[in-house]
């Protein structure tokens, strides 16, 4: 049985650059990296199993600018859900296609929301989807001086 390396340890040098390279481009080929790191391919492509199974690595995803698609105002949600309708808000903000992450957090509120709609309009059908359950405070994003990015990663090179 192989042992997932990466559970309670930190990265080697070569998975560090590995993921390096495939935070610079997500599609580059296992012999590109294999390449760029002194491997052959099929020791990449084992490394890159082990990362994706330990869950280093949770997928490879699309990177789309919301307003190309439509969707040109960003917002923040913050929303407190009435007492007792925790799970239902949750439960409603699975069930917008409109919001595209939200986390459960401490403080005041309980979740904060991000989405992407085409209008104001939108926006308020959205924000009334909650108001029988929740207090909600938007916040309209004007622009994003630090754009959405992987955390550091331990031993990288910057």
């Amino acid at each position: 049985m192989k042992r997932l390396r990466y559970e309670n340890g930190p990265l080697d040098e070569t998975d560090t650059e590995i993921l390096s390279h495939l935070i610079e481009d997500a599609r580059t080929s296992l012999a590109e990296l294999a390449r760029r790191v002194g491997l052959s391919a099929p020791s990449v492509a084992e490394r890159l199993k082990r990362l994706e199974e330990s869950g280093v690595i949770r997928g490879y995803t699309l990177d789309l600018a919301p307003a190309a698609l439509g969707l040109p105002l960003s917002v923040w949600i913050r929303i407190k859900p009435l007492s007792g309708e925790l799970r239902r808000v949750a439960e409603l903000l699975r069930a917008q296609p409109e919001i595209v992450e939200c986390d459960r957090v401490t403080g005041e509120d309980c979740y904060i929301a991000r989405a992407h709609v085409a209008s104001v309009s939108d926006l308020e059908r959205l924000i009334d989807v909650f108001t029988p359950y929740a207090s909600t405070n938007t916040s309209i994003v004007q622009s994003s001086p630090v754009e959405r990015r992987l955390p550091p990663i331990a031993g990288a090179e910057g």
